[in-house]
């Protein structure tokens, strides 16, 4: 084969492997879609396709926030203590004081930006890891959320907090739309804007970024801020899908929203990571769990199995970044 045929198909393989890379995410969900379609014909009938949508919708909001902090270089495992105070608080204000609804989310919000913004600069000021510093961050929420209820549920969720996940707008539920719209935002914001580059900038390399003049401090502690934000508006979900205030709540989110993340692609070295990849995990995530339950497989079953695949990605994120001899098989690391 002459050299320049040869260098063409080069190209067009490499070319090839790149676009498979790009859109492996969208694969798999496309090939789950097919066996649980084919195991259990009701898995696309769209009442079914709307309630995996619905249950993505928790995951995708907080997945936004864990977005920011992994890509930054920060790493938040609270977010399912922060949505169980979240659900805790709102019953407090709505059921015992009963105050309007809008002043119950407001403050709820407010509470959780406040709880972010004091995370991040824990975290910066101290420069302890932030596994470790949300780690026991969450066990401070967790007690905080049992004292608050007396550790039982607050149950007489007003209808006008509960239509926020079990309501709907047309055919459309008003959590999807809810979870598009703030999807849409942090996609504009981490694609277009300055404040969206410095996060990605500040998470590839921190002192790179503070000498081409980026407050890589201030970027750090505002993406545990929009964290915050997150976890106040999936607690207002998770208080309308359970009907009640209850500390338990959200117990496997951190885990779930990791798993959905890293198998998106979002790197736990910082620095990379896209939003509609991002989404695709979290529906690969909830479509797995919404298609094993149909098909009759056990709870803990579906634990194993999603665990796995989270260890799988996370091998697979190491393998990418960084030199590794497999089974023989040599992987570089990436430039």
């Amino acid at each position: 084969m002459p050299p320049a045929n040869k260098k063409k198909e080069v190209l067009y393989m490499k070319k090839a492997v790149d676009i498979i890379k790009e859109y492996t995410i969208f694969i798999i969900l496309i090939a789950l879609a097919i066996v649980f379609a084919v195991k259990n014909p009701a898995f696309l009938r769209t009442s079914n396709i709307l309630t995996i949508l619905r249950q993505s919708c928790i995951m995708g909001i907080l997945g936004m926030g864990e977005m920011s902090l992994i890509v930054v270089g920060g790493l938040n495992l609270s977010m399912g203590a922060c949505v169980a105070m979240s659900s805790v608080l709102i019953a407090i204000l709505s059921v015992h004081m009963e105050l309007p609804w809008p002043v119950v989310i407001l403050l709820t919000v407010l509470l959780n930006i406040a709880v972010g913004f004091l995370t991040g600069v824990i975290i910066n000021k101290t420069k302890i890891v932030p596994m470790i510093g949300t780690m026991a961050l969450s066990t401070i929420i967790s007690g905080a959320a049992y004292l608050m209820c007396g550790g039982l549920p607050i149950s007489g969720i007003p209808d006008s907090i509960k239509v926020f996940y079990q309501g709907s707008i047309g055919f459309l539920p008003v959590p999807i739309i809810l979870a598009a719209v703030i999807i849409i935002i942090m996609g504009i914001m981490f694609k277009y804007t300055y404040f969206g580059r410095y996060i990605f900038a500040t998470g590839s390399n921190r002192e790179a970024a503070r000498l081409s003049g980026i407050n890589a401090d201030s970027v750090f502690i505002a993406a545990y801020t929009i964290c915050g934000a997150m976890c106040g508006i999936a607690g207002l979900l998770m208080a309308g899908r359970v009907g009640s205030g209850n500390p338990t709540s959200g117990s496997t989110l951190d885990m779930d929203v990791l798993s959905a993340l890293v198998i998106g692609g979002v790197s736990f070295l910082g620095g990379e990571g896209k939003v509609t990849k991002a989404v695709g995990g979290i529906l690969l995530i909830t479509m797995l769990t919404n298609g094993l339950t149909l098909a009759g497989v056990n709870e803990y079953v579906q634990m194993v199995i999603t665990g796995s695949v989270f260890l799988l990605a996370v091998v697979l994120d190491s393998i990418q970044h960084n030199s590794l001899n497999l089974f023989g098989i040599h992987f570089k690391k990436k430039a």
